[in-house]
């Protein structure tokens, strides 16, 4: 109980780092705003490079797309904008549903890798189009793919960023990690699996402190299922849904952080084995 307690402690003090992690870097936070950016000129062109293959890739899936859908392509903020979207693409994704899931998954992975917020309606919208199972194979499948591809984003140019935005959160994570090699992958779960740290945080950092990325591939493919199935399957009562925060009330984070302790359970059986 107390290497438990241990625990949530250490990553309570992660959330309560990431809830001030905006004012630190607002204006009017604590810390002043660096002017200068903190990606040297070869970093923020390979940025910039990656970004425009990406973007051109999905350009041109986008032009197999019949003239009459472009107008109906936005991507949604409310629920409102996304039952919206799922009554305009209802037809076409049932009459071409492999043009319709090709550039499905080509934008999830693209807000994905770039960090774009609103991947939480897409996963919506897949449960509403294609239902829990098939919904809940695109969504995983295209998430892992995503947060893949921000993994080695950040590999290559995510250094300099993610020391610039959190410092003392990337070296509490670093600790932690260090501190967890030998049941690394337990770890990795419980944070994938709780909405103790943000994925995309998680994401960026994961390269930075060394997380082997066979380990992350891992946790990320089965430690998103939970959460993604409460999501996925929310999407089939759109009409019931005012917000996304009905999604997650007390019961559903109670229950995601109980999986997240039994995923954790054989590293703390391993650590009261050594301090017996």
């Amino acid at each position: 109980m107390a290497a438990q307690r241990n625990l949530i402690g250490d990553t309570g003090r992660l959330l309560n780092d990431e809830e001030t992690a905006e004012d630190d870097y607002s204006p009017s936070g604590k810390k002043p705003k660096l002017e200068r950016s903190p990606l040297n000129s070869w970093e923020l062109a390979a940025a910039l490079g990656v970004f425009f293959v990406f973007s051109a890739g999905l350009f041109c899936i986008y032009l197999t797309m019949p003239a009459s859908e472009y107008g109906k392509i936005k991507l949604p903020r409310t629920i409102s904008d996304l039952r919206m979207l799922k009554d305009n693409f209802a037809a076409y994704a049932e009459d071409h549903p492999a043009q319709f899931i090709l550039g499905y998954c080509s934008t999830y992975i693209f807000m994905q890798t770039f960090m774009i917020p609103g991947t939480i309606f897409m996963s919506l919208l897949a449960g509403a189009l294609f239902g829990v199972f098939q919904g809940l194979l695109l969504v995983v499948f295209n998430a892992t793919a995503g947060a893949s591809s921000c993994f080695f984003l950040s590999k290559l140019i995510g250094r300099p960023l993610v020391s610039w935005l959190w410092p003392e959160k990337l070296r509490f994570f670093q600790a932690e990690i260090s501190k967890r090699r030998d049941k690394l992958l337990n770890y990795m779960l419980f944070l994938r699996i709780t909405p103790t740290l943000p994925n995309l945080f998680i994401n960026l950092a994961s390269p930075i402190v060394d997380i082997p990325f066979q380990v992350f591939f891992s946790a990320t493919l089965i430690g998103l299922i939970p959460a993604t199935y409460i999501t996925v399957r929310a999407g089939l009562a759109l009409g019931d849904l005012n917000s996304v925060k009905d999604l997650y009330d007390f019961k559903t984070l109670s229950v995601l952080f109980l999986i997240g302790l039994v995923s954790m359970f054989p590293a703390l059986l391993k650590r009261k084995r050594i301090y017996e």
